[in-house]
């Protein structure tokens, strides 16, 4: 369990300061369960603090909202990342990229520990203008990985993909 505590937090970091040497390094090799665990839990992490932040601020938890938080936000997240996959195989396919569906699915697993964070800052976001500034750098930082993705694990045409996130921006 530290082992793979350790790695997770390895593969985070990694992420965050060096996404170039991290992305070439994902290959694909017929494990795409871990991806869906890896959304799934994320998914529950970010249900249960956005649960905790709710009780937190005095609202009522009823059955749905824990229901919300505990089923349907992980299963959601595993969905996201399916939808989101789709998304990158289209950008590859017009940056004339590689068109591996697991290489997708593992490059987005990789980067949905930002799923709780958002999640977190976006139900924070209608309360002060400052937390919803941070959302949108976070988004945006989202958007920069996506790029990550899509040149370093699908090898697509670094210009046609700026010009592709451009637009999804």
């Amino acid at each position: 369990m530290l082992y793979k505590t350790k790695k997770f937090l390895t593969n985070v970091r990694d992420a965050i300061v060096n996404p170039k040497s991290f992305f070439k390094k994902i290959v694909a090799d017929g494990d795409l369960e871990e991806s869906m665990l890896r959304a799934f839990i994320y998914g529950l992490i970010g249900g249960v603090l956005v649960l905790a932040f709710r009780l937190i601020g005095g609202a009522t938890i009823t059955i749905g909202s824990v229901f919300s938080a505990l089923i349907i936000v992980p299963v959601l997240a595993v969905a996201l990342l399916f939808i989101m996959g789709g998304l990158l195989m289209l950008i590859s396919e017009i940056t004339g990229g590689e068109r591996d569906w697991e290489i997708a699915i593992k490059g987005l697993a990789s980067i949905f520990f930002m799923y709780p964070v958002i999640l977190l800052l976006n139900s924070l976001a209608f309360n002060c203008w400052s937390v919803w500034i941070i959302s949108v750098c976070v988004d945006t930082w989202v958007l920069y990985m996506l790029y990550c993705i899509s040149v370093y694990c699908m090898h697509g045409d670094r210009k046609n993909i700026m010009i592709v996130i451009g637009i999804l921006a």
